[in-house]
């Protein structure tokens, strides 16, 4: 395995050389998994300790078995959120979902509050025919220049009547590194576009290290394994 700070074959190095190059290689395999499994931690105690004071006494484990298991707040909250899902589908939970949003809308604060936490609730978690559908090569933000981008769905609307293109415009995320979770919104004629054979998910490895890794940890160069 090679990594960024293996010394180069034709130089001999030192014992604190080799020493140095060892513990940052141990970091760059540490730090992933130990950050990876912090941060799992982390949430699943905040879940703890936001559902388990809700839950009657007689119904947690700490009552039986007399230790406090970390993760049982998030097994309540799973069943929780599954029931509430299942009675908010039926025709009751239908309804009062939509006497419970009417009410809210009457609020002048709270209607402002609840209608952006429920946008943004259901961009994250839409339903997977929203999904970004093909990562795509972009010439971004002038001719010449190449940028990686994502393709949602084609521009309707306003947007598509008035754009002064003569084909197919498309609605092309564009992501910022290292954070692909901002970016920009852009609009281009099909035309424009290069589709590419990486997932989604290779596309987003790419943005997020800098265009360190890329697909396979191939060569950029060499062409695309058959399957």
């Amino acid at each position: 395995m090679n990594t960024p700070f293996d010394e180069e074959p034709h130089r001999r190095p030192g014992l604190f050389a080799g020493l140095r190059a060892s513990f940052l290689t141990g970091i760059v395999v540490i730090a992933p998994v130990g950050l990876t499994l912090w941060l799992l931690w982390t949430v699943v105690g905040w879940f703890d300790s936001f559902v388990l004071p809700l839950v009657p006494h007689q119904f947690q484990p700490e009552e039986y078995i007399g230790i406090n298991l970390r993760g049982v707040g998030v097994i309540f909250f799973l069943i929780f959120t599954v029931i509430v899902g299942w009675i908010a589908k039926g025709l009751i939970g239908r309804s009062l979902i939509h006497f419970a949003e009417g009410l809210v809308d009457r609020m002048p604060v709270v209607r402002s509050i609840y209608s952006g936490i429920k946008q943004i609730s259901e961009t994250v978690f839409a339903q997977t025919e929203r999904s970004f559908e093909k990562a795509c090569l972009i010439q971004y933000p002038r001719r010449g220049i190449w940028a990686i981008g994502f393709v949602s769905t084609d521009a309707k609307g306003e947007v598509a009547d008035r754009a002064e293109t003569g084909g197919n415009l498309v609605s092309v995320f564009v992501p910022t590194t290292p954070n692909p979770t901002s970016g920009f919104l852009l609009f281009f004629p099909e035309e424009d576009i290069i589709y590419l054979d990486m997932s989604i998910e290779d596309a987003a490895k790419l943005v997020i290290s800098a265009g360190l890794v890329y697909p396979n940890d191939k060569d950029p160069l060499s062409p695309p394994d058959e399957e």
